[in-house]
């Protein structure tokens, strides 16, 4: 058992901890020990994703309590994956907080990410579904002062919107894990996996309606229809670097339904059977439908960035609903991409946002410094998120479609078309904001080099060029993660046998 499993979840609270007791008040301070603490969180998350791949599955037993007794966090290729991806994503987050002065605007802005840290870390490693309800909370709290950084009645309200939201969703989430424990006396996820499918026909009803509960508690946070209405509001009100982490959080419902869909309710398990797939097939394609159309009716770059989100989330949905080795293996290289994607999206948005004297993509505005070098990030990321070649969100889209060409044509027509209406739409607003020529004879005004902050969102545009430059050796990788969890032996066996130390 590797101690280093764990310190995904505890470096960001000691370094939080540091930061609210020692640091309080000292900008500098706190710049220094998030920019190391991140860097030596991706550090670990490497190492983490290196053990993960060539010793499979390990579970670390907190206090040397056996499984399912006391709590443990399991480290497998996928846990590994997504500890990788929020790593990367913090330590551009951070630099862009730093060159764009956003860490200045608010209280506790550092300290504050460390703990969402903690909580997302912990959420992709723990192997009990209590303690997943717990880092979720944790992520909560941590998200809403996030949320309100820099203060403003707007973004008061949104934040007022995403807790209750949310708050909702946890109250589900205790609901749906209290029928579960009523019915198996055990929380322990390897171990619900191993006493589900031999579960007494007349404890199928109460197991349904948990796992219908738990699905309605993912798709809150990953803002699938009919639950996503709280995240354009939230992400386009956000602060722009907030809203980029916040990227990955939606991922997190992503994960949630692969792990549960693979191990606690697999296609093959009798009390649930299909269910899963059948709830969440349909409300992807909506999704996916309502942001393409979002983006095309967004009028403000934040919205239509949020809009593109929600797109991403309906079409790796859509991948993940089936729960076979090719469609999961098609929806862990989408959720990669489109995490970047949209982190980049907000990042462009937020740097055209603070140069221009409104938001809105309704009307034309005079010049922005350094434009040029803003649209080039801006059209990267357009092309990235609505599937154009030559980058990544085409070759995902390209595995998603693959991956279901045996299926109804619905899936096909559906991916399509919402492609092209997100075509139109990012193509219309980067015209209003870069092409069109300006009613006003003006000059840009001087803005701050703010080089940190281009170099971090340069470097979300370097992560999208390998991910396609990358993409067959990626895709192998993926495709040997889909594989163990389609077969979760392994994964089992190392919770429910292993005995700390």
């Amino acid at each position: 058992m590797s101690h280093w499993i764990i310190a995904p979840v505890v470096l960001p609270a000691m370094i939080a901890g540091l930061m609210v007791i020692a640091m309080r008040g000292d900008l500098l301070l706190q710049r220094v020990a998030g920019v190391v603490g991140v860097v030596a969180l991706n550090a670990i998350a490497v190492g983490l994703l290196w053990s993960a791949t060539v010793h499979g599955p390990q579970a670390y037993f907190l206090g040397d309590w056996p499984a399912p007794f006391g709590i443990v966090l399991m480290l497998d290729r996928l846990s590994a994956l997504m500890v990788a991806l929020l790593a990367v994503l913090a330590l551009v987050v951070v630099l862009y907080a730093i060159g764009s002065g956003w860490d200045r605007k608010g209280a506790h802005l550092h300290p504050l990410l460390q703990f969402l840290l903690m909580g997302i870390g912990g959420a992709f490693l723990t192997g009990d579904a209590f303690n997943l309800f717990v880092f979720f909370e944790v992520l909560l709290i941590a998200s809403y002062g996030l949320m309100i950084h820099a203060g403003g009645d707007r973004r008061t309200r949104a934040g007022i919107q995403y807790i209750a939201f949310n708050l909702v969703g946890s109250s589900l989430f205790l609901l749906a894990l209290a029928l579960i424990y009523a019915v198996t006396g055990t929380l322990n996820m390897a171990d619900l996996a191993a006493k589900l499918p031999t579960l007494p026909e007349g404890d199928t009803a109460l197991l349904r309606a948990a796992a219908v509960m738990l699905i309605l508690v993912f798709a809150i946070k990953g803002a699938l229809v009919p639950l996503q209405f709280w995240l354009p509001g939230t992400y386009a009100n956000a602060p722009g670097v907030v809203a980029a982490m916040f990227a990955v959080m939606t991922k997190i419902g992503a994960y949630a339904v692969i792990r549960f869909g693979t191990l606690v309710f697999p296609p093959d398990l009798p009390a649930t059977g299909p269910l899963l797939s059948d709830l969440i097939l349909p409300a992807g394609l909506v999704t996916l439908a309502l942001g393409a159309v979002g983006v095309l009716g967004a009028t403000t770059l934040p919205r239509l960035a949020a809009f593109g989100g929600i797109a991403s989330m309906g079409t790796a949905f859509i991948a993940i609903s089936a729960f076979t080795p090719q469609t999961t293996t098609a929806a862990l290289y989408y959720i990669l991409h489109s995490t970047l994607a949209t982190a980049a999206m907000f990042l462009v948005a937020d740097l055209v946002t603070r140069r221009r004297a409104h938001a809105r993509l309704t009307e034309i505005a005079p010049p922005i410094a350094q434009s040029g070098l803003i649209a080039s990030l801006y059209l990267i990321a357009a092309v990235a998120m609505a599937g154009m070649p030559p980058l990544s969100g085409f070759i995902g889209k390209l595995l998603v479609l693959d991956a279901f060409r045996d299926q109804a044509p619905l899936i096909w027509s559906v991916v399509l078309v919402s492609s092209f209406l997100m075509i139109l739409g990012f193509a219309r607003a980067g015209s209003t904001l870069f092409w069109k020529p300006s009613a006003l004879d003006a000059q840009p005004d001087e803005a701050a080099p703010e080089g940190l902050a281009f170099t971090a969102t340069f470097g979300l545009v370097a992560g999208l060029a390998l991910l396609t430059i990358l993409a067959g050796p990626i895709t192998d990788w993926l495709t040997a993660t889909a594989q163990m969890l389609d077969a979760p032996t392994a994964y089992i066996q190392a919770n429910r046998l292993g005995q700390g130390g």
